[in-house]
């Protein structure tokens, strides 16, 4: 296997190993809908995208606390945070994931998953690492 070949599947294994722990603190805190997109190989935004929502504005909030808590617990704190005091979409920007969670009515208005739909839809047990 060449270096970078390996490289890649070392990358790709922190980033599923972040997601995991993202997916489990949006489920553990009853997030709705929550989507895994594989996007390493049509964007180098980041490796995947996880989209959710809440049912209202404090549901968001408290659906991004129990991310950013649990992503700190693993030593990740994200580059950037972006609509937390709206509470209708919030981005969650950690390099190698990005965590989309909105209040349901902007999840179905902005639709992530059609405009990123060349990205592969993944089960959360099927992620690397």
């Amino acid at each position: 296997m060449s270096q970078s070949k390996q490289n890649l599947q070392d990358d790709l294994a922190i980033s599923g190993k972040m997601a995991k722990a993202a997916y489990n603190a949006l489920e553990d805190k009853q997030g709705e809908e929550i989507k895994v997109l594989d996007i390493h190989e049509i964007s180098v935004l980041a490796d995947y995208f996880l989209i959710a929502h809440g049912n209202n504005p404090n549901h968001v909030k408290t659906l991004i606390d129990a991310v950013e808590d649990k992503m700190a617990e693993l030593g990740y704190t994200p580059d950037h945070v972006e609509g937390y005091h709206e509470g209708t979409w919030v981005l969650l920007d950690f390099g190698r994931i990005i965590i989309h969670v909105f209040h349901k009515e902007a999840r179905l208005f902005y639709d992530l998953e059609r405009i990123w739909s060349d990205g592969k839809t993944v089960d959360i047990d099927h992620l690397p690492g």
